[in-house]
């Protein structure tokens, strides 16, 4: 079918979707962020096998920097109890752009915020800093909390929501 300019065309909304998909498909390109854009932040120490051949850390170890600045900070806030607690959080989808190089012997700062709150999923950003005022990479992760027996989703604690909201 051909449709002219001033032709009435019924659309579904699956179609309207895929349209306005294809309208804005073009990403924002990631820049990087200041220490002052992250509600918390965590020292880490890198270790030499963080580097790889290359001589910089090895991309995934940055996701691993990720999960430990988030889960640390829950576990010493008291919201987060990894061996008796009822409810644990489950990683089911993460990102990370990089924007310059760190390398061992070096300490790093992960910075933390929650980006959103569902009522059983949080979105947590997180930067991770060098020596410099900008990050050298940023990214993010999705905790999905479940049951720890069932590992069905079930509602953010109150503990844990009252935590979240100071990293918002």
């Amino acid at each position: 079918m051909r449709v002219t300019q001033g032709t009435r065309v019924a659309v579904t909304s699956e179609d309207a979707g895929k349209i306005k998909f294809m309208q804005n498909n073009k990403p924002a390109k990631p820049t990087q962020e200041p220490r002052s854009a992250y509600r918390a932040l965590r020292p880490i120490t890198t270790r030499w096998m963080d580097n790889d051949a290359y001589g910089h850390v090895n991309n995934v170890v940055y996701y691993s920097w990720f999960d430990t600045a988030v889960n640390a900070y829950l576990i010493e806030q008291g919201a987060l109890d990894i061996h008796d607690g009822e409810t644990i959080g489950l990683v089911i989808e993460t990102q990370c752009n990089y924007f310059a190089p760190l390398a061992f012997p070096q300490t790093v700062d992960a910075g933390i915020r929650v980006a959103h709150m569902g009522s059983s999923s949080v979105r947590y950003e997180v930067g991770i800093f060098g020596e410099g005022e900008l990050c050298a990479a940023k990214g993010h992760f999705v905790h999905v909390y479940v049951n720890a027996l069932t590992r069905r989703p079930t509602a953010l604690p109150e503990k844990l929501k009252t935590v979240l909201e100071t990293l918002r």
